[in-house]
């Protein structure tokens, strides 16, 4: 994980499970998450897709539309949606919640880098049938040029589990950024097993491919963009 939001949000996820496998909607605290808010969104998983039942302002802006009602992995390459909803499937199975980077880009062919977190939820029910997430990009936003990002492709994908407190850390310099909340969990990411064993895959890549898949992307891009046709 990259970006503090993300830390901050998993945090507050494990603090509200109060014991449980995974927190209930009910639980969380929209105040909490208040300088979340606008990045926050919930997911629907009881169907076939999953689906956003809301979205914040900043994310439906970075998108272009109303997010509501609409499905999660649309605007994805069809790789990417098979490997985001297989391992969305097993984070609700396993109750683990599932960190993505991916790379956004809008019809110019301008690219971010976005890192999401998604963290399942039951909704007054004993097992996980929705998601919280927290979206955040990683670059310079002014890339986009204004434009609304049209097309993902996932770069990296994997489950991120609680292990035992370990060594402390060094503090951070005073241009080290931010420091962890006291009362975070130690987390950790850990590629899925059950994903290598069934697909002989590990949804994770080294820095080779992820510029491989990041320079495909661009040909990709530039190729569509030749041809005036919508992604």
């Amino acid at each position: 994980m990259k970006h503090r939001n993300s830390h901050f949000a998993l945090g507050y996820w494990s603090r509200i499970r109060h014991g449980r496998p995974t927190p209930d909607q009910a639980d969380v605290d929209p105040k909490a998450l208040k300088r979340l808010l606008p990045f926050v969104f919930l997911l629907d998983a009881r169907g076939a897709s999953f689906t956003y039942r809301l979205a914040g302002t900043t994310l439906c802006e970075r998108y272009g539309s109303e997010l509501r009602g609409r499905d999660y992995l649309l605007h994805w390459d069809l790789d990417s949606r098979k490997r985001l909803s297989d391992l969305l499937r097993q984070s609700l199975r396993t109750s683990v919640p599932v960190c993505v980077t991916s790379v956004g880009a809008n019809d110019d062919c301008r690219m971010v880098e976005i890192e999401t977190m998604l963290m399942p939820i039951t909704f007054g029910g004993d097992h996980p049938e929705r998601f919280l997430g927290v979206a955040q990009i990683l670059t310079d936003v002014a890339s986009l040029a204004g434009r609304a990002i049209t097309f993902e492709r996932l770069v990296t994908a994997n489950l991120v589990r609680e292990e035992q407190p370990a060594t402390p850390s060094p503090p951070t310099t005073p241009n080290g950024g931010w420091t962890s909340h006291p009362r975070a969990p130690h987390l950790r990411l850990v590629a899925s097993n059950e994903a290598v064993r069934a697909n002989s895959d590990p949804l994770s890549f080294d820095a080779a491919e992820m510029m491989q898949d990041v320079l495909s992307l661009v040909t990709d891009l530039k190729s569509r963009a030749g041809h005036h046709g919508p992604f």
